[in-house]
């Protein structure tokens, strides 16, 4: 039992020691604002590279559907439509993780 109680000694001490410890907001060193922009291009042009995508899964889908195959696609639709909310969600993701 006492070992027990060694044990959440311990970690209390350490709960009150890390809450004391500062939690200062990040913020960008000068000179990188153009990192800002860098990013909100190459989500535009990966926003734009999915649209494309997806028109041309249904172009496979138009073609293939005359021929009675058109539900082959579907995982490459799925694949896609993934890849454009990871796309859109990028800097909440990012936020998500940096925070834990």
């Amino acid at each position: 039992m006492s070992l027990l109680l060694a044990a959440a000694d311990v970690l209390t001490l350490t709960a009150h020691t890390l809450a004391g410890l500062p939690d200062p907001d990040p913020v960008a060193p000068p000179g990188f604002e153009a990192v800002g922009t860098i990013l909100a291009w190459a989500k535009w042009v990966g926003l734009i590279a999915a649209i494309l995508a997806l028109i041309a899964v249904a172009v496979m889908f138009m073609f293939n559907s005359r021929r009675g195959e058109g539900g082959e696609h579907i995982k490459t639709f799925v694949s896609i439509l993934i890849g454009v909310m990871v796309i859109g969600a990028a800097t909440a993701l990012v936020g998500f993780i940096a925070d834990a």
